[in-house]
């Protein structure tokens, strides 16, 4: 079973859900909807308390004011019934007195016996109801004669008055039962009494309201803006009146009323709820980066564990190379990707170095693949001594090994990891007994800036490779940007190469072969060039290349087929005349099945014979599709031209051909004669090829030769020909005929500083 959380964990996944913070605002949202609700009952409770105490004023108010009048009409009658003898004038004066000191009476009456008015003061606006009988129903008659009886006030009620307008009026007795003389009646108008009992305050902010026992209202004041959620009734403890003053309150009262706090209060929370949520929020993101750093921590330290067991346990992984006991290329790629990846979270380089063994073809075909096996295991093990948790060895076929080099800090570290390469090489490898020295060519490409995934990086990595051995071997070339730059360049020198045919743009350079038995030049190789009308003299690697991939190589070819046959017509009669000139063709021409009747049309048509003219062609053209290239060239045997194999024992062939095919001459490659003294191997594999051509009745060409003990060397050796700069570089040809016209082309007086 498993172990149960305890309740730090429990809280501690509680908060880092992702609804943590989200509950928290929901929390502080609820809550200040709560206080704000409260809040706003508790000021609307205020409001309705304040509405209640503006209610009872006002009824207090009006009381108090019916009060004062009463006593008032009840002084005017007793004076008139303690003066019996009071005729109409006295009782005119005495009534505009009250009119003067009250202001709110719309008129005062003298009500007689019968109920009917008899005086009034003011007379104008009033005189109309002199001689109406205000016991005009049963109910205002039984009410006045109770009051007559009793001697007490009575109090109409609201009542249309006959001057127009709603109103009330107060009877006081004059004496009472059989002393009394009628009534002092004070009439009221509705909107005036209102006017001198409500304030300027009151007739704002309040509807005031009366209603009476019928449940008739009347308004005392009137206004647009009412509140109708607020409302408050008080009775008005009047005799012989049931009235009830109703109080509302104007919106802007109300709002006069309402307090800030509710908002402010559900503001402040809403606020708070929101900065807590994101506090919560940044909380639970870092500690997820924090999380996240420790897994990545571990995930890194595991990585280590796993490439330090993945070194140790190398030899017993299917992805290891079964000869030479390195990982091989799957592995290798697999490993660089992965290896990529982990640069790119610790934002560090990473160097891919592409290694080729210089010459080892050559040994291993010369040798045999035996040889060759055991070469490349006694390199694998030397290359192997440099691995560790940070850099990985790799064979990738052939000749080829891969090194990768992790956690790469500055170029220096790279620089110092070729330097311990090329010290692999600086001891001679014991093979089968002997020493052989051999060296290596290396191409860099380094992590980001040459590439930014494996296949990119080893393409980057190659192409440099590729530039190294171009410089010549036992080098090495970083992957620069300048490389592309190049591509560029070579893109327009294929668009370029379109028009130098039309334009008649190429020129033929002769290199001069001396014959070592007759100290004699003999024969010529006619070297192509490119007088590009803006770059100036270009040699054929510059262009050759782009002519092939392009396929105007054929068409260029047969141009140099044509020059070489001219240039052989005009020297006719010449001190040239004896010469051979030997052309290069490559691999697409000699595919060309019209190639043999150009070469005879030519021949024919400037009047050549074929044994002047010579053919060279590589050792990897002559290999690949034997049984066509050994058709035309048993072609162009018959028709008497002479074939050359040039490069020789730098393919990937075997020497069977040589029995098969009607070979001239081959001529070794210069790689082989440039240390021929110095090197051992070299000497081993030059001797070997003078004597089996010999051995074939083959005639020898050296290339390349530069020094005098390369030269006695070759001669010691019984070498048939030799050309290189000792004796001359290319040169045009009227440079070439006044050379051996004036007898100057020898070892002592070498001609010529051209490409």
């Amino acid at each position: 079973m498993e172990k149960p959380e305890t309740a730090i964990r429990l809280i501690i996944r509680a908060l880092m859900s992702p609804v943590f913070p989200i509950l928290i605002f929901l929390v502080f949202l609820g809550t200040a909807a709560g206080l704000r609700m409260g809040l706003i009952q508790q000021n609307t409770y205020q409001i309705q308390t304040n509405l209640n105490n503006e209610a009872h004023a006002l009824a207090n108010n009006l009381e108090r004011e019916f009060m004062v009048h009463l006593d008032a009409l009840g002084r005017m009658a007793m004076r008139m019934h303690s003066a019996p003898t009071l005729n109409e004038t006295q009782w005119r004066n005495d009534a505009r007195n009250y009119l003067k000191d009250f202001g709110v009476y719309q008129a005062i009456e003298w009500v007689d016996r019968t109920f009917v008015i008899r005086w009034l003061e003011p007379w104008g606006g009033n005189h109309e109801v002199v001689g109406f009988n205000v016991a005009f129903n049963d109910e205002r008659r039984k009410a006045l004669a109770l009051a007559v009886a009793s001697g007490q006030y009575n109090i109409s009620g609201i009542i249309h008055l006959r001057q127009g307008s709603e109103g009330l009026v107060i009877y006081h007795p004059i004496g009472r039962a059989s002393e009394n003389n009628g009534l002092i009646a004070g009439v009221f108008r509705l909107d005036v009494l209102a006017k001198q009992m409500l304030t300027a305050r009151v007739l704002d902010h309040f509807q005031v309201a009366i209603t009476q026992r019928d449940g008739k209202n009347h308004l005392l004041s009137t206004s647009s803006d009412i509140a109708h959620a607020f409302q408050h009734t008080v009775p008005i403890n009047l005799p012989s009146l049931d009235w009830a003053l109703t109080v509302t309150p104007t919106e802007a009262w109300v709002r006069n009323q309402r307090s800030h706090w509710p908002a402010m209060t559900f503001t402040s929370l809403l606020l708070m709820g929101l900065l807590t949520s994101l506090t919560a929020l940044l909380v639970q993101l870092i500690l997820k980066r924090n999380r996240a750093l420790l897994k990545t921590r571990r995930e890194l330290e595991q990585e280590i564990d796993q490439r330090k067991a993945m070194q140790i346990n190398l030899e017993r992984l299917e992805s290891t190379d079964t000869l030479t006991g390195l990982a091989n290329r799957r592995f290798f790629m697999e490993d660089l990707a992965h290896t990529i990846n982990i640069a790119d979270r610790q934002m560090r380089q990473i160097a891919l170095v592409m290694l080729d063994l210089d010459r080892f073809q050559m040994l291993n075909d010369s040798l045999g693949h035996q040889f060759g096996d055991e070469l490349l295991i006694k390199v694998s093990e030397r290359l192997n001594g440099l691995s560790n948790e940070r850099i990985l060895v790799a064979y990738s076929g052939g000749d080829e090994f891969m090194v990768c080099q992790q956690q790469v800090e500055d170029i220096d570290d790279v620089i110092h990891l070729l330097g311990q390469i090329k010290q692999c090489f600086s001891a001679p490898f014991d093979v089968h007994g002997e020493a052989h020295g051999i060296t290596a060519t290396m191409g860099v490409a380094v992590y980001p800036q040459s590439g930014l995934d494996a296949d990119t990086l080893l393409r980057n990595a190659d192409i440099a490779l590729y530039r190294a051995k171009e410089q010549g071997r036992n080098s090495y070339q970083f992957y620069t940007e300048g490389m592309q730059d190049r591509e560029v360049l070579r893109l327009e020198l294929d668009r370029d190469l379109s028009q130098a045919l039309a334009n008649d743009e190429f020129v033929l350079y002769f290199q001069p072969q001396l014959n070592l038995e007759t100290g004699r030049i003999n024969s010529v190789e006619a070297l192509i060039r490119w007088q590009h009308p803006v770059r100036g003299l270009l040699p054929p690697a510059e262009f050759i290349p782009l002519a092939e991939e392009s396929g105007r190589i054929t068409e260029i070819g047969r141009w140099v087929v044509r020059a070489a046959c001219r240039q052989l017509t005009r020297w006719k009669g010449t001190p040239c005349e004896h010469l051979r000139i030997a052309v290069n063709l490559s691999g697409r021409e000699l595919d060309d099945d019209t190639l043999i009747d150009h070469i005879r049309q030519t021949l024919n048509s400037e009047g050549v014979a074929p044994s002047r003219l010579e053919v060279e062609l590589t050792e990897e053209i002559f290999i690949q599709n034997i049984e066509h290239n050994l058709n035309q060239l048993s072609q162009l045997h018959q028709l008497g031209v002479h074939l050359a194999i040039d490069d020789f024992g730098v393919g990937y062939s075997s020497l069977g051909y040589l029995r098969d095919f009607p070979v001239d001459l081959l001529k070794i490659d210069r790689s082989f004669i440039t240390d021929v003294t110095e090197r051992h191997d070299d000497a081993v594999i030059t001797r070997a090829v003078i004597n089996l051509a010999h051995n074939l009745g083959i005639q020898v060409v050296a290339e390349g030769v530069e020094t005098e003990e390369q030269l006695h060397f070759l001669k010691a050796h019984r070498c048939n020909l030799v050309q290189g700069y000792l004796i001359s570089c290319p040169i045009p040809a009227h440079d070439l005929e006044q050379a051996l016209e004036e007898g100057i082309l020898s070892p002592e007086h070498p001609v010529g500083q051209g490409l």
